[in-house]
């Protein structure tokens, strides 16, 4: 097959989450699998060149309708670490990719209703006819719309859209200048409840809800995450939409790249170890230790690797802290806080517990720090309020850190409780699982982790080895994907 991914992301070259690691990771897993794999992004100038090999322009003179007139592009092509992606460049006063930002300007919803009509019309005018556009996250949601109700009657009938959500608490929002813009125009049309028409607010065009509507699938990323989506308040309102296209709408577990996460093979980590030899994981754990100026003594060390704002449990991350010391543990955090509020709480804790040789706090981020902590840890904390599927604990998996998680989203599609799970057998649990989003809820999974770690070590040494046999690579969420466009391309 000929896949086209649009998307706003692309690892290594524009990250600012977990969207460009799934973006690159199930490209290079549908390539190895046969596929022709192409990806157009946004040419951002703040993004990795250094990433790109053999930049160069391949379409200069691209003009995309825009209003009443049309905007002039050139669309520059390079290799992203063995992926081909299409960079647009808009040359106009708007300066759309131009800001030192990928995110969080005040017109984002114009932006990206911009790329999207330009990478349609990049397309239309290369003669580029993949049989899938997939399509990622609010920033691409008009894709399938224009496509749709446009570009379908200019020679693109044939084309057929999966469309990922990544986030439902981001969807996108618009006006009529978004239809005028776009050249959609038709205002009484879109404002419709079975269109674009926001769910809750009957003067919004919701970016996302379009995308659910007129693409031909719909996945999310993890099968837990999709009920949450229809059934709770994690879809952020657009649960009747879901259910009103549920034959469409499914969860596909996000993985993760096992040539740059693999504590065989990571060029970040002093000491290579397996499943079948640990010894290498104790090695590490002491050049953890001796990185972060903390004591050699028996006991476990306990961390959290990612952000640090409501999403992931914030509260819960700053309790795992003290009553990790509380149980005589020792705590790595590694986080950098979204909101300023939240990092000068943990700019003051820091300060607190800097002469502590049991804790160590690294706000920021680190990709290197990261990797270390991985392996020389003992459990990782995922205390996520909600969590459309976490990549952090499917790493610690993989680098032998027992994860002790909340039960949401993805996170219980991948780790299955050691004591209390009943769906898998004894020698399928790989970590420990929570429920309510409290303190003593979250104490009680540590107390049972942190205990079978003293009192058991044969035990927790069998505990890592089960959660480091997973497969939580791209190779199951790659045939996932192409049974998808299959079953897309030959539905009528």
């Amino acid at each position: 097959m000929y896949i086209v991914q649009i998307a706003s992301e692309c690892a290594p070259v524009i990250k600012a989450g977990g969207l460009g690691d799934v973006v690159y990771g199930l490209s290079r897993e549908l390539e190895a699998r046969g596929n022709t794999v192409e990806i157009i992004l946004p040419k951002y100038d703040c993004m990795r060149y250094d990433h790109i090999w053999g930049l160069h322009e391949a379409y200069r003179d691209l003009w995309v309708p825009w209003y009443d007139a049309a905007v002039h592009c050139s669309v520059y092509c390079g290799w992203v670490h063995g992926r081909l992606c299409f960079f647009i460049e808009p040359h106009d006063n708007d300066n759309f990719f131009n800001r030192g930002c990928y995110y969080g300007c005040s017109d984002d919803n114009m932006r990206f209703a911009f790329f999207s009509k330009a990478a349609l019309e990049f397309l239309l005018q290369s003669n580029k006819r993949p049989d899938i556009l997939h399509c990622h996250d609010w920033q691409t949601g008009l894709v399938p719309v224009m496509l749709f109700e446009m570009y379908k009657h200019h020679g693109m009938a044939n084309q057929r859209v999966c469309y990922t959500i990544h986030n439902f608490k981001h969807q996108g929002m618009g006006g009529v200048e978004t239809l005028q813009a776009t050249g959609l125009n038709q205002e009484a049309y879109y404002f419709q409840y079975d269109r674009l028409q926001d769910n809750f607010n009957p003067f919004a065009l919701n970016f996302m809800k379009g995308g659910i509507t007129y693409s031909n699938f719909v996945t999310t990323v993890s099968p837990h995450h999709a009920w949450e989506a229809r059934f709770t308040d994690t879809g952020y309102g657009l649960g009747h939409t879901l259910h009103a296209f549920q034959d469409k709408f499914r969860g596909v577990l996000n993985g993760i790249d096992y040539n740059v996460w693999n504590p065989e093979v990571d060029r970040y980590i002093p000491h290579y170890f397996n499943q079948e030899n640990l010894e290498g994981k104790a090695e590490n754990k002491k050049a953890l230790r001796d990185r972060l100026l903390l004591r050699h003594e028996n006991k476990p060390i306990i961390c959290y690797i990612g952000r640090l704002d409501d999403q992931k449990g914030v509260h819960l991350v700053h309790h795992a802290t003290y009553h990790a010391l509380y149980r005589d543990a020792q705590f790595v955090l590694l986080g950098s806080a979204t909101e300023a509020s939240i990092n000068s709480h943990f700019q003051h804790e820091k300060r607190f517990l800097n002469d502590n040789p049991d804790v160590h706090l690294e706000l920021g981020f680190n990709e290197e720090l990261s990797h270390l902590i991985y392996a020389g840890a003992d459990m990782i904390v995922v205390p996520s309020n909600y969590e459309p599927c976490g990549l952090t604990q499917m790493i610690g998996l993989k680098y032998g850190t027992v994860p002790i998680v909340r039960s949401v989203g993805g996170l219980v599609n991948t780790v299955f409780d050691r004591d209390f799970d009943q769906d898998h057998l004894p020698e399928q649990r790989n970590g420990y699982v929570f429920h309510q989003s409290d303190f003593p809820a979250l104490e009680s999974a540590m107390d049972r982790a942190i205990d079978l770690w003293h009192q058991e070590p044969k035990e927790f040494q069998n505990l890592i080895q089960q959660g480091m046999s997973y497969d939580y690579s791209w190779n199951y969420p790659g045939k996932d994907y192409i049974e998808i466009y299959d079953y897309i391309r030959h539905k009528e």
